[in-house]
């Protein structure tokens, strides 16, 4: 090739070269084509698009969860407690014990009917010892509190029962009680109903009545120091003054004492002068305790001025097992009569199935308080399958309308306005020797329709 035609080639290359990189060169200095880059923006927003899609999915998605868990939630599974305050010591020992029993063969009977019934829950009785101490009571129900537990059984005494209720308002809980009759307590709207008649209405005129028409005359009141005690007392004097009778200023106690002999030996000095005046057939003592009666007792049996006249217990001592399990007690108790009163369960078919187990698992009569708890349980259980949510407000709202159906061990409940069970008949209790043994025995009932006593 000439020398002429090498630099001809050598400059077309050069030029196509300087056309390449020239081209490359402009594409750098003007950017990216505009349509491509309308691509690119319109394919990240549905990226992005997709992506807030799929956000708002997984939030539906924790919503349903959340909603589902909710409404299982809603529903009643598994074990639903009911907390029970009872005296399992001190001076209701021997009805903490009767109540238990009843309570735990209720909650039997319940589960049954919820097994048929293919429920997804039981009944489940959580039992704390109060030991009938109102300061430990409230530690038991604040300890029931944390535990979720506000549905409760009890507690026994009025004493412990009026040092719980602020706190049983102020934490939405709700306890139906079987035996606390103070008449203070009747309080309507309030976190506490009672399934037994209160002692203005009811134990206190059976308890004058009885006295009267027992032809005395004068009354001589030892009573425990607290307002059960002063209560009780209190309608039981109404009612015999206003039929003729008098009351003596008498002796209010401390319940929680040791031992009575100075107790004792002034009402040896308050009878003997009231026999001086009166005579010895004509005169009472009306002695309102709990199971500390046995100290009391003890004190008493050798005055021959306290064993000369009738005496006349309560609900609080009636069926008590202390008092016959102590053979001197048990003998002063007979030998002055002591005629307890405590309100009449109906003899119902349930009645009469917890009386036999009761026989059988403690080999005595329950008190009446325990077929009262036994309709306490069923009253829980019959709200619990109506509301299907363990909440205490719930039941509340419910639980008048269930015990107007309700045919327990005690009968019908019938409540009134405090939510306390409306005054009825009482049954009549004495120590009595059968068959070599001391033993309480059904030996009358007061009947309120007829402000009368009749004896067996």
């Amino acid at each position: 090739m000439s020398k002429k035609g090498i630099t001809t080639t050598m400059a077309v290359i050069v030029m196509v070269v300087a056309l390449v990189v020239g081209a490359g060169i402009g594409y750098l200095v003007k950017g990216p084509d505009p349509e491509l880059q309308a691509q690119l923006e319109e394919k990240d927003a549905t990226i992005a698009a997709r992506d807030a899609t799929i956000g708002d999915l997984e939030d539906t998605i924790d919503e349903r969860d959340a909603t589902i868990a909710e409404l299982e939630a809603a529903g009643l599974q598994g074990e639903v407690k009911l907390g029970a305050l009872m005296s399992m010591s001190g001076r209701l020992a021997t009805f903490g014990e009767n109540e238990l029993l009843a309570a735990e063969f209720a909650a039997e009977h319940v589960n049954d009917l919820l097994a048929d019934a293919g429920a997804d829950w039981t009944l489940v009785i959580e039992e704390e010892d109060t030991q009938t101490d109102p300061a430990l009571c409230l530690e038991k129900v604040q300890s029931f509190a944390a535990r979720g537990i506000t549905l409760l059984i009890g507690p026994l005494s009025s004493s412990e029962l009026r040092n719980c209720m602020g706190y049983l308002d102020e934490n939405n809980m709700l306890a139906i009680s079987q035996s606390s009759t103070a008449g203070d307590l009747a309080v309507p709207d309030d976190g506490v109903f009672r399934f037994c008649p209160g002692d203005i209405l009811g134990q206190g005129p059976a308890i004058g009545r009885i006295m009267y028409d027992d032809g005395k005359q004068y009354v001589v009141p030892i009573w425990s120091g607290d307002a059960w005690g002063d209560g009780l007392k209190e309608s039981s004097q109404d009612k015999f003054e206003g039929l003729g009778g008098e009351f003596d200023d008498g002796i209010r106690y401390d319940p929680t004492a040791p031992e009575f002999s100075a107790e004792a030996s002034q009402l040896n000095d308050l009878v003997t002068d009231a026999i001086v005046t009166y005579g010895a057939d004509n005169v009472g003592i009306l002695n309102i305790a709990f199971e500390e009666v046995t100290l009391l007792f003890t004190a008493c049996k050798d005055y021959s001025a306290l064993a000369s006249v009738t005496w006349y217990g309560s609900d609080g001592t009636a069926n008590s097992d202390a008092m016959i399990q102590d053979p001197a007690v048990a003998e002063f108790a007979a030998a002055v009569s002591y005629p307890c009163t405590i309100f009449a369960p109906a003899q119902t078919p349930k009645w009469e199935a917890l009386h036999a187990h009761g026989l059988a698992e403690l080999g005595r009569e329950l008190d009446s308080y325990s077929y009262a708890v036994y309709d306490v349980v069923l009253a829980y259980a019959y709200s619990l399958m109506l509301v299907d949510t363990y909440d205490a407000e719930a039941v509340k709202e419910v639980l008048p309308t269930v015990t107007e159906s309700l045919y327990g061990a005690s009968g019908n409940i019938l409540l009134d306005g405090a939510g306390d069970r409306k005054a009825g008949d009482y049954s009549i209790w004495t120590i009595k020797v059968v068959e070599g043994d001391y033993m309480w025995v059904l030996s009358g009932t007061y009947v309120l329709a007829t402000d009368s006593a009749s004896w067996s």
